[in-house]
């Protein structure tokens, strides 16, 4: 019997755990991305659907298809970016585009030269932002896809090197340690 397996990259236990503690540590980044200025919104929707359309995420897919619509991003380019065609788009988009393609496809482990071009190219802060979006998005995706991993092993197409533990100790995990790393956060930043 040839069985199908899900095949979209998930959450495993300590990669989940290592992203929601990298997440609270660069939180200062993502205030700073989201307040700076330096990257629009539209921008920074394509970025985050670049990685999505890698890693196949539909809740982000979804999401962040229709934040790219009203933010002002035209159906065609939306639809260019989702298919990874981004051959046509101005070098100030491009370089972040591709990158955001591979760092998706890198599984988070971009090549340093890649990573010096962007930083290059947009400066160190806007550089910093890029990440910043790049790490916020994955972790949706990832997150997403591990939900979805479980739906999928209730029909008998178990994700690759999974299990049901697994899976759900990740989703558990999203609804407590969050909230916990948030809590301690703000604890560390009082002064008593």
């Amino acid at each position: 019997m040839n069985r199908a397996i899900f095949n979209k990259r998930i959450y495993t236990l300590p990669n989940f755990t290592s992203d929601v503690k990298s997440i609270f540590d660069h939180m200062d980044s993502l205030r700073s991305a989201a307040r700076g200025g330096r990257i629009s919104h539209a921008f920074a929707e394509k970025i985050m659907m670049v990685v999505t359309s890698v890693n196949g995420c539909r809740y982000c897919s979804y999401g962040h298809a229709r934040a790219a619509l009203a933010a002002g991003i035209q159906d065609s380019e939306l639809q260019k970016i989702m298919a990874l065609e981004l051959g046509d788009f101005p070098e100030s988009e491009a370089v972040a585009l591709t990158f955001a393609q591979h760092y998706a496809e890198s599984c988070c482990k971009p090549d340093p030269a890649a990573w010096q071009r962007v930083t290059s190219y947009y400066g160190e802060e806007t550089a910093n932002d890029i990440m910043t979006y790049l790490r916020m998005i994955t972790f949706g995706n990832l997150l997403g896809n591990t939900f979805d991993a479980l739906l999928s092993r209730f029909t008998g197409k178990p994700a690759s090197g999974s299990s049901l533990w697994t899976e759900i100790g990740v989703l558990l995990g999203a609804l407590w340690m969050p909230p916990t790393r948030l809590f301690l956060q703000l604890f560390k930043s009082k002064t008593f």
